[in-house]
């Protein structure tokens, strides 16, 4: 029997995206829902339209750069943006994993794969670009040191954006902030 992979990436249950140089050169219709838009809407758009802020897009793609050239894979949850429709500008969460193709280029082209998180974990106070990162980062278990090292910010930096997140959240502890960011 022969496989159709066009129809599996089309018919996909997550959002799937191929790139070239951070551009949107495939989605299927997944991805399109996600975001609230259309297939011609997205290909041949930079990712940076699907992201919260320019800034937040400039940040991720130099932090995952060193790690796709290690590994050609990349995956975090982030805050990402819904583009068009009834939620426009709407910010969730959302998982993303990618490969690279080519590990030395790692922007060169790869492949993206994208889950709505969404349903089990709303955005529900206002968050800078950097609260984001910083609580996207403590969601995976990391010290303020390492998120520091991987923001290129001192670690008492992050221990301010973590109070401004515990203060947002009304959380007493670390512990309790990242169960808060997780329930939404």
């Amino acid at each position: 029997m022969d496989i159709d992979y066009r129809l599996a990436f089309d018919l996909a249950p997550v959002g799937l995206a191929l790139s070239r140089n951070r551009t949107i050169m495939d989605c299927n219709q997944r991805l399109c829902d996600m975001f609230g838009s259309t297939h011609e809407r997205l290909v041949g758009q930079s990712f940076q339209i699907l992201y919260p802020s320019v800034d937040e897009f400039e940040r991720a793609g130099v932090r995952l750069t060193p790690i796709l050239n290690r590994n050609g894979t990349y995956a975090d949850d982030r805050l990402m943006r819904r583009v068009d429709g009834r939620f426009k500008d709407e910010v969730f969460w959302c998982h993303v994993t990618g490969r690279a193709l080519n590990r030395d280029a790692p922007h060169e082209a790869g492949i993206w794969c994208f889950e709505d998180l969404s349903a089990i974990r709303p955005v529900k106070a206002e968050l800078t670009a950097r609260e984001r990162e910083v609580a996207a980062h403590l969601m995976q278990g990391m010290t303020s040191k390492q998120i520091g090292k991987t923001l290129e910010i001192s670690h008492r930096t992050v221990e301010i954006y973590r109070a401004r997140l515990m203060r947002k959240y009304k959380s007493s502890t670390t512990a309790d902030l990242v169960h808060k960011l997780m329930a939404g």
